[in-house]
């Protein structure tokens, strides 16, 4: 059978062509991503670069939970317009213990991986509870009731128990403490310490 009778075989069979197409595309993914899964660079923590708190992944909780994810990206790219707006541009290294990353895709709002250490926790309060009064065009919306409502502290040493079993070092004194370390802070306090520690890994150790 000639070359242009299997190429029209195969065009005119949609089962063929959709195993083909399958085929084609796996063995393509699978030579781009495998690699990723043995490269220091994107396994092995930058310099400087902790867990989270047990504050920060309830912080980190609250921050998916409101959805403030599809509105903010948390990867700098590395373009020049980008990096010099919100500083050196994102490393895989930063998110060895993010399970899962908060890349994000969109941008309503500026892009948060370097906002920690940026601003004060005061500055935090007060944008959390009402952005316009420090950004007037900010289209964010309020949210006031993070300020009355404390972290659910009972929940963290199940949660911190399971990033462990996929990689995260938590020690058994870090999760027996978690429920004391979190006790009487509010979402509002737990979603400002997650805010101040991101993008501060990569400036600590370069």
């Amino acid at each position: 059978m000639s070359k242009f009778n299997t190429h029209h075989l195969i065009e005119k069979n949609v089962g063929v062509l959709v195993v083909l197409t399958l085929l084609v595309v796996s063995i393509g993914g699978l030579v781009e991503i495998v690699p990723l899964f043995f490269q220091k660079s994107t396994t092995q923590p930058v310099d400087g670069l902790k867990p989270y708190t047990a504050l920060q992944v309830a912080g980190r909780d609250i921050y998916v939970r409101e959805g403030c994810y599809t509105c903010h990206s948390q990867m700098v790219r590395p373009f020049r317009a980008e990096t010099e707006r919100y500083g050196h541009y994102s490393v895989a290294g930063e998110f060895v213990y993010d399970h899962p990353f908060q890349w994000g895709s969109k941008r309503t709002g500026p892009d948060l991986h370097r906002v920690g250490g940026k601003y004060s926790d005061d500055w935090h309060r007060v944008h959390l509870r009402q952005p316009r009064d420090l950004v007037p065009e900010s289209n964010m919306p309020a949210f006031p009731w993070l300020q009355y409502r404390n972290v659910d502290s009972a929940a963290l040493p199940a949660h911190m128990r399971a990033l462990r079993a996929v990689g995260v070092p938590y020690s058994d004194a870090e999760i027996g403490d978690a429920v004391k370390d979190t006790a009487g802070k509010t979402e509002e306090d737990a979603l400002i310490a997650y805010l101040q520690v991101l993008g501060t890994a990569l400036k600590s150790g370069r």
